[in-house]
């Protein structure tokens, strides 16, 4: 039985190349940088001006304000998300 598990394990191992592994380990790196983005956000909103940010143009970066919640996002970055998204569908 663990022969056959060794066989599968051999087979498994050839099948990942160098280029995926150099995918995945910007990925992690991309998720790194992200998680600490989302960490320092309420300390650099203490820090940036919610004013400041608002007169910026709204197709740059859009700002929703409710009770104390605050959204920002960018339609650039969205519309060029869903661009991609549609490629990739396309592509199949």
């Amino acid at each position: 039985m663990s022969i056959l598990w060794i066989k599968i394990y051999e087979e498994a191992k050839l099948k990942i190349t160098v280029s995926q592994l150099e995918s995945f380990t910007l990925l992690g790196l991309f998720f790194i940088i992200l998680g600490i983005a989302l960490i320092l956000m309420p300390f650099l909103m203490k820090i940036i001006n919610l004013q400041n940010l608002e007169k910026i143009p709204s197709f740059i970066i859009y700002i929703y304000k409710s009770n104390g919640f605050y959204f920002v996002t960018s339609p650039i970055l969205i519309a060029l998300s869903l661009l991609f998204l549609l490629l990739a569908l396309l592509r199949g």
